[in-house]
């Protein structure tokens, strides 16, 4: 299927002349409702002009979460605790090995199109995956990063990361979660984004045969971040409102 996000102009989204965004990395596992609490106030803030934009990589212990668009039966085994939260898309899973990185922008800004800022955390997810030679690739009715599983069989394709998000005056929150060595068994608990098909599945850098640190990952995302967002200034990991 012809995807018309692969499209899109990208180069529009750095922010203004001068502006550098936040880059803090949490070493320990973030309880879900404190990220969320952090997350709104620190959008908050960026609207009221007191602080700057801000990316910031987590992981979470084992949950799930339901997006806008969750329906009750997407999750089929209640594992974990399920949070109900406001950002776009389905149930998916978070936990250990999984680097998710909420994404605080101002995009009144930068852009004011959230089709457009879905395609650039896409290729922010792409560029990333490429730098530990994966082919990442979008998929216009899939939304979220995939790669080809011919090793599967016939048009076998696995989601190796997730995007929701949310704005609030044009500030964004949430954004992605990249699978790098998280436990692939817990997503077998839900029906991961609403996706049914059989030759769908979820997969790993690790799984794929690239056996890469957390540190390797955050490097490439923060490189692959600043050549489409711009640049980066690292901040000591404190509280985040």
């Amino acid at each position: 299927m012809v995807n018309g996000r692969e499209s899109l102009d990208l180069t529009l989204f750095s922010g203004p002349s001068g502006n550098v965004v936040e880059w803090l990395i949490s070493d320990s596992l973030v309880p879900y409702p404190e990220a969320v609490a952090a997350m709104e106030a620190r959008a908050a803030a960026i609207v009221a002009g007191e602080a700057p934009e801000l990316v910031w990589l987590l992981e979470h212990p084992p949950l799930y979460t339901s997006g806008t668009s969750g329906k009750t039966a997407d999750l089929l085994e209640a594992r974990f605790p399920l949070f109900a939260t406001g950002r776009g898309g389905q149930v998916t899973y978070h936990g250990p090995g999984q680097r998710v990185a909420y994404v605080m922008l101002d995009l009144k800004r930068r852009r004011p199109d959230v089709r457009a800022y879905v395609a650039s955390l896409e290729q922010w997810i792409i560029r990333t995956l490429a730098a530990f030679n994966v082919r990442g690739e979008r998929r216009e009715d899939r939304v979220g990063v995939w790669v080809k599983r011919p090793d599967k069989g016939d048009g076998y394709e696995d989601k190796i990361a997730a995007i929701g998000v949310r704005l609030k005056r044009w500030v964004s929150f949430h954004g992605i979660a990249l699978n790098v060595e998280p436990e692939l068994s817990h997503f077998s608990a839900i029906v991961p984004c609403g996706v049914v098909d059989p030759r769908y599945g979820v997969t790993s850098l690790v799984e794929l045969g690239h056996p890469v640190t957390m540190t390797d990952v955050d490097i490439a995302l923060r490189q692959a971040f600043e050549e489409i967002f711009g640049p980066t200034q690292a901040r000591l990991p404190e509280a985040t409102a």
